[in-house]
């Protein structure tokens, strides 16, 4: 069958593609940008990928129309709840216009389970674009989920900054909430055996889990996975708001996503009836085995997605391309430029490879964490994200407070765009050049100033830029890993 996967480089799309390839299907792709979706080659080689926007209707003309199943998996979790309430309504409305001039069958769309009274705005949100979705044209089958658990997903980075960092916990009381986690294997199963299933045609089905569960216990039960012993005591006096920032201070998590997650948390999320495996029998994976696959994953460098690989609230609506040639003009540049011996090369390309996350940034590393820790309290994403690969970064990762624009080995250029908050615009790039005189490492910083608060930060920081980028270089080049 010929697929239309949407939000084919998020979380959930980025790992259902390659099973929908290795089914035999022919899979086409709709990203806003194809240069953010990192394929493998044999993969790529048989998928399509068509550039539209869904918030653009006229983008929308350029994608097929012979079309069997469409997979609807997109969602504006992180804006404001008045952004995504809005965002979520005009994607799916654009959306279902282009659907009903096609030959689809099936739409699939994975929301959230909505079975409680008094949902969060976000429930709503999701829940509405059931509505929206719906047409007399094709078959619609929802999926409602609860947390996913899985490497790189948000709940589970979540639980594992909270339970890893925390011994001892002060927290709100939705932390007694139930909830039925669902391991990503069977959600990923789940999306690809309703695909022109029709005894799941115009049904909307409940996933979750074997087991129902607070957070508490979820907490609790992470902790003895990991063997850490921890001490929960739950508190009702912190507001949501307060619940926000105390999630967003302790985890990676943005402050936007934080908020979205704190009100969720306010209503059960818990499967009513198992129907869907009636149609579609998986085998449920138990909450603690679900933790111990992810981190088998995690040890094996094989996180194929993360939910921090999307940019961030302040930078999502921009196209890569707009920032990958680095500007000249109006901006201040901080170059720092070595010599390097050409049997070095090797080793060097794969110190810049590895730069962030566990291993840090190679020199005052301190400094680093205090600029990521003010970063935070000014709403931005600090340095928590970390990355998704200890070794390997290709365009779209986030690394820390940057994110990747380029990572051509092959050049030897890695290209960094800050998303930190910052009165302007910022690049870190490292290049190995070739000149006739030998093989030389360049090292640019590179700041365009947003008026005079620009002009004011760059002069503040110079200071310091002396001695960590003459630092940084220097360790780039001298470092050897034990």
């Amino acid at each position: 069958m010929k697929i239309l996967l949407t939000g084919a480089n998020g979380y959930i799309g980025r790992r259902l593609l390659p099973l929908l390839v290795q089914a035999g299907h022919r899979v086409v792709c709709l990203v806003r940008d194809v240069d953010r979706i990192d394929l493998e080659e044999d993969l790529r080689a048989k998928v399509s990928l068509v550039e539209a926007d869904l918030l653009k209707p006229d983008t929308l003309e350029s994608l097929p129309t012979d079309i069997d199943v469409a997979y609807y998996l997109v969602h504006s979790m992180g804006k404001t709840s008045t952004d995504f309430t809005k965002l979520e309504k005009a994607c799916a409305e654009n959306f279902q216009s282009y659907l009903v001039n096609t030959t689809v069958k099936q739409v699939i769309y994975l929301g959230g389970i909505s079975n409680d009274d008094g949902l969060s705005k976000h429930l709503t949100s999701r829940k509405n674009v059931e509505t929206y979705l719906q047409s007399s044209h094709y078959a619609l089958t929802v999926l409602r989920a609860p947390i996913i658990i899985g490497s790189g997903s948000a709940s589970f980075e979540i639980i594992r900054d909270l339970v890893e960092k925390l011994p001892v916990m002060i927290a709100p009381k939705w932390l007694q909430t139930k909830c039925q986690p669902i391991a990503i294997r069977n959600v990923l199963e789940y999306l690809k055996g309703v695909a022109l299933n029709e005894g799941t045609y115009d049904k909307i089905f409940d996933i979750g889990g074997p087991e129902s569960l607070t957070y508490k216990e979820m907490l609790l039960k992470f902790g003895e996975v990991r063997g850490l012993k921890r001490w929960i005591f739950t508190v009702p006096v912190l507001t949501p708001k307060l619940s926000s920032l105390w999630l967003y201070f302790v985890t990676s998590t943005s402050f936007g996503l934080a908020r979205s997650l704190v009100d969720s948390m306010r209503n059960e999320v818990v499967v009513k009836t198992g129907e869907i495996r009636a149609y579609v029998p998986v085998e449920l994976i138990q909450y603690d085995h679900a933790v111990n696959l992810a981190f088998n994953k995690i040890a094996q460098n094989e996180v194929i997605s993360s939910w921090k690989d999307s940019f961030v609230a302040s930078a999502d609506d921009l196209q890569r391309s707009q920032y990958i040639q680095v500007p000249k003009y109006g901006c201040f540049v901080d170059k720092k430029v070595r010599k390097v011996p050409a049997e070095d090369i090797p080793r060097i390309v794969q110190n810049i490879w590895s730069i962030g996350g566990e291993r840090g940034w190679y020199f005052w590393g301190f400094l680093w964490k205090v600029r990521g820790y003010m970063d935070k309290l000014v709403g931005g994403v600090g340095l928590r994200r970390g990355r998704r690969d200890p070794f390997h970064l290709v365009a779209g990762d986030a690394l820390d407070f940057w994110r990747v624009l380029l990572a051509d080995r092959e050049e030897r250029r890695l290209l960094l765009l800050a998303e930190m908050k910052l009165p302007g615009e910022a690049w870190l790039e490292f290049h190995i050049r070739k000149t006739k005189d030998g093989y030389f490492l360049v090292q640019n910083a590179t700041f365009r100033p947003q008026g005079i608060m620009g002009r004011l930060y760059w002069y503040s920081v110079l200071p310091f830029h002396l001695f960590i980028f003459n630092g940084m270089i220097n360790r780039l080049i001298a470092y050897r890993p034990a």
